[in-house]
This record gives structure tokens, sequence and C-alpha cells, in this order.
């Protein structure tokens, strides 16, 4: 396996075939993420578990389906995603309705299913087969998209019965993120902007106000605004969020030395992790895994360009898509832990604990990786003849 990675990293003439940045920057924040969900966890794993090591190893095992999962994917030719893209996305909408018929109901969400000793979570499945659909759809039907309404709406149709899927289990987040992948790749694949400003109106103004129709949406949408009111009450888990950035300052308590993921913080490994990396490694260390997040959207968006303006649409869509989701992904866990935002229930891209989001994010890179390694290898060969 190494000679192979080997082989594929360093062309004969000596420039890389894979991307190198994108290997890096996702083991770096693979590894970051480790170590954090290890320091996080300790104490809730000690209580629930006996075990200081629980979710740890469990983050372990998952890191290792996550890593395994993108060296298969890196053997599925690019064509491949392009010409079953449909059967894709009723793959993913077949595993929203099994997660409502058989899914595992956690904190009265019913968003897993149990495989084995895993649980699967067909929303982030959903998010990947939904990226390669449209690119699709944008590369069949460009003419149609950038000229007619009917494109939009056939796109809006999809999402609504797909958004539908979603709020039954309940997963609102899950919908954001789908809707700002759509309205980036419609965006960039040229559609008619007064059908564009139009969808997206409508459907903005669909979703803030199905936010209102469940008290708990609600609740989150205004807790944010004013966490202080009520602290020990809705506000607890971003107060104590916030406590964990405040003790951080500006180069943390040190690795393994926050005091929040005593069981202060709820689910500090999970959603939150990013507060106790902001306690134990301070400003500098939330510094530096945003830019290695946003250094890693930068170098797919470099990709995609350069996609685009070799005429490879599909490739450059697909692209601009998965580096779209860890953007939004991360924008949104960032700012529900530091108050910014309401709390949506995302992970952080590579960091957080999750075995589904780590083998989709690890796919999805490892996609954009064989499309751009198919990409050099065809101009390479260009080039030689």
């Amino acid at each position: 396996m190494l000679s192979f990675l080997k082989d594929k990293l360093i062309a004969t003439d000596r420039r890389p075939m894979y991307d190198r940045q994108i290997v890096f920057l996702a083991l770096t924040l693979c590894c970051i993420g480790f170590i954090m969900i290890f320091s996080s966890s300790i104490t809730q794993a000690s209580n629930k578990f006996d075990d200081l090591f629980f979710y740890g190893k469990r983050d372990l095992i998952a890191l290792g389906i996550g890593l395994f999962t993108g060296f298969t994917v890196l053997f599925i030719p690019g064509e491949v995603y392009k010409k079953y893209n449909l059967q894709l996305l009723l793959f993913g909408i077949v595993c929203l309705l099994l997660v409502l018929a058989v899914g595992t109901e956690i904190n009265r969400a019913k968003r897993w299913i149990r495989l084995g000793g895993m649980n699967i979570q067909p929303s982030e499945i959903m998010k990947f087969c939904w990226i390669i659909y449209l690119s699709s759809f944008l590369t069949r039907k460009r003419e149609e998209v950038t000229k007619k309404l009917r494109a939009f709406v056939k796109q809006l149709v999809m999402f609504g019965v797909i958004v539908g899927l979603l709020l039954l289990q309940p997963d609102y987040g899950s919908a954001v993120v789908m809707f700002g992948i759509m309205l980036g790749l419609l965006f960039i694949g040229g559609a008619h902007l007064v059908s564009y400003i139009a969808g997206a109106a409508v459907t903005v103004a669909f979703m803030i106000s199905f936010a209102f129709f469940a008290s708990y949406r609600l609740v989150r949408l205004t807790t944010f605004l004013d966490p202080w009111a009520n602290p020990f009450g809705k506000g607890y888990q971003l107060t104590q969020s916030l406590m964990a950035f405040g003790r951080g300052g500006l180069f943390g308590e040190g690795l393994g030395n926050s005091v929040q993921k005593m069981e202060y913080l709820p689910e500090a490994h999970t959603d939150f992790v990013f507060a106790i990396l902001g306690e134990e490694f301070g400003f500098v260390g939330v510094c530096v895994v945003i830019l290695l997040e946003m250094w890693l959207v930068w170098r797919l968006f470099i990709i995609s360009r350069r996609f685009l303006k070799a005429g490879e649409l599909f490739s450059g869509y697909v692209s601009f898509g998965v580096g779209l989701m860890i953007a939004i992904q991360t924008v949104i866990n960032v700012g529900a832990a530091s108050g910014m935002l309401p709390t949506k229930g995302l992970t952080l891209p590579l960091i957080s604990y999750g075995g589904s989001s780590m083998m989709i994010m690890m796919a999805s890179l490892a996609a954009v990786l064989k499309l751009d390694y198919e990409f050099r290898l065809k101009r390479q060969h260009k080039e030689s003849s």
C-alpha cells in the first residue's frame, strides 16, 4: 500500500499526481481531531463506560474506516459518478426513508441506522450524493440551466423532497448545508439570474418560516442572541462553550487541562469539540484549525477553477461542491460554538466525533483527488504525444 501511494503521489517525471496539499491537510486535521476527541471525552467515557479511552478508540476505528473508504474511492473512475449520478441520488433517498422506518432515536432525533457496532447517518451520505447529482445535472443541462426557469424549478422540487425527509428526522442543519450547496453550484453553473434569485428567496422564506413551526427550533434561534438570559436552562450549553473560550485566552490551558469537559459542557467531544480546543489551545489553536479548514476549502476551489477553465465541467462542479460543503459546515460549527449562530448539530469537518461524517468527508476528498489525478494524467498524455 505504501509503495502504491508513493507511486501515485510522485510520478516518473517527479511531478505530483495526487494533490499533496489535500492529502496533507486532510491527515493533519484528522490527527488534530483525534487528539481533541481523546482529550475532550475522557471524563464522559470514564463515567459512562468506565473506560477512559472508549471514545478515543471508537474515533480511531472511525478514522481507520474513513481512510479505508477514501483509499477505496481512489480506485473508482470519475466517469462512474457522472454515469450513475441518478442512482446515487436514489440510493441517498432510500437511506433517508430507511432511517425513518428502522432508525435509532437519540436525543429525540431519528437520524441514525444501527449497523453492527456503528451508527450510520444517512444525511451525511445524502450530501455527497446531492453534490454528484447536481454536478451531473449542471453538466448535462447547461443550456437549459442558463436560459430557462424550468431547470431551477426541477432542482427545487427535488430539493423539497429531500428536505421533507430530513425534516421528518428532524435534521434541519443538514437541510441548510444542502441548500447552500445547491445555491453555490447553481450560481457557478450560470443559472438564469431572475429564476435563481426568485427561487432562492422563496426557499429561504420557506426554511425560515418552517423553523418557527417547531418550538425547539424557535428556542435555538432566539437563545443564541442572549444565552446569559437563561444560563442554567436553554442557554446552558452555549454559556459553557463561551466560558471554555474565555478560559483559553491567547495560548490556552494546555492539552488535557480543560475544565469544561468535566461534564460542564454536555457532549463536548461532538458538536462543541471546537470549544474545548479553544480552552486547551487558546486563540492561537483556534486560528490554526480555522486556517487549515479554509486552506483545504481554498485548495478545492483552486482545483475546481482549473477544471472549469479546461472545460471539465463535471469535475469542476464536484470539486466546488465538496469545498462548499466543508466551508458551510465549518462556518456553522464554529459559529454555533462561539455564539454567533444557532446550534445546528453539525460536525466540524475531519475534527468532530462521528464515523459517518468522517467516512463521507474522506470519500468526498478522495473523489476530488481521483478526478484531479485523471485530469493531470490526461494532460500529461497530451503533452507527451
